[in-house]
């Protein structure tokens, strides 16, 4: 591992290898309850949508994927059908990655569970097709935390409280349910982000304890206050954005402020490793695999 990068992860937590039982504060305005555990030789690998680079996204084939490959989180995007059910799907409506149409809100979960989540992958990468792939189904956050259990770490997305009404409180009630927050549960075990500077902020009134990530989107190479970067903290542990806007100087900025820093969506190893020399303290990738063979390698 090189010289610059070692010292990077040293002087803030990096939020990987939880169970190492080290507590450190992020920074001074977190609560208590909220801080990660420090370990300083390795980075957290996220894998986006599951292994989504290798089987259909949001689904328990590419989360199964994700695991194998040594993700350290399961990364869930959260919408919330008709009825008032958390499902794991990234876009607001069923276009994309189903054989449906229309905004999910429209439908029960009953009518998504119809759907076919998996042919989809196999008509737009047939060198990444499998037969098993076809019909696959929408899983419910619900589903995906009885599959895999308490013992994984989940990296769950939240959307505006405008148009998803009362998700914060849904979400809290499932990973109550399953003691993946509360007072017996370590904090560790989820991270909540959002673009929704507003749903993490209900978040935070709902559970200070729950850690979460603002994610933040720039049309333009990314610039950062002083002020932007405190008022962050005030309910965030961490910061998301596209790796394409940042360079190293804003990096080193945010991890001055002792925020972590987890850019997206990152597929490309001389891009994860630019990342790495620049102190970032994890990234998304749609290819888990990937990123731990350039984390290995250091």
């Amino acid at each position: 591992m090189k010289k610059g990068i070692f010292r990077n992860v040293i002087v803030s937590a990096a939020l990987v290898g939880l169970c190492a039982g080290v507590v450190s504060p992020v920074h001074a305005a977190s609560s208590d309850n909220i801080h990660p555990s420090l370990t300083p030789n390795k980075i957290l690998n996220v894998s986006h949508r599951g292994a989504s680079g290798h089987a259909p996204e949001h689904t328990i084939a590419a989360y199964e994927l994700g695991v194998a490959m040594k993700g350290d989180y399961i990364e869930v995007d959260l919408q919330m059908t008709k009825d008032g059910e958390l499902i794991a799907m990234h876009d607001e409506t069923l276009d994309r990655t189903t054989n449906g149409t229309g905004l999910v809100k429209n439908y029960t979960l009953a009518e998504i569970k119809e759907l076919d989540a998996g042919s989809w992958f196999n008509e737009r990468y047939p060198d990444m097709a499998k037969p098993e792939y076809v019909g696959l189904e929408v899983p419910t956050l619900e589903e995906v935390i009885q599959h895999f259990g308490k013992d994984k770490r989940y990296y769950i997305e939240t959307k505006s409280p405008a148009v998803y009404p009362g998700m914060e409180e849904e979400l809290l009630q499932v990973l109550e349910k399953y003691n993946l927050v509360g007072q017996n549960a370590p904090s560790s075990k989820v991270l909540i982000q959002s673009f929704s500077a507003e749903s993490l902020k209900k978040m935070h009134q709902l559970n200070p304890d729950v850690p979460l990530i603002q994610l933040i989107s720039y049309s333009k190479p990314a610039t950062i206050t002083d002020e932007e970067l405190n008022e962050y903290m005030s309910y965030a542990i961490g910061l998301g954005m596209n790796y394409t806007r940042i360079n190293q100087e804003y990096v080193q900025k945010v991890r001055d402020h002792g925020l972590l820093i987890h850019p997206y969506t990152v597929n490309n190893k001389e891009d994860m490793a630019r990342l790495l020399d620049w102190g970032v303290t994890g990234m998304f990738t749609n290819y888990p695999d990937r990123l731990r063979e350039v984390i290995k390698n250091r």
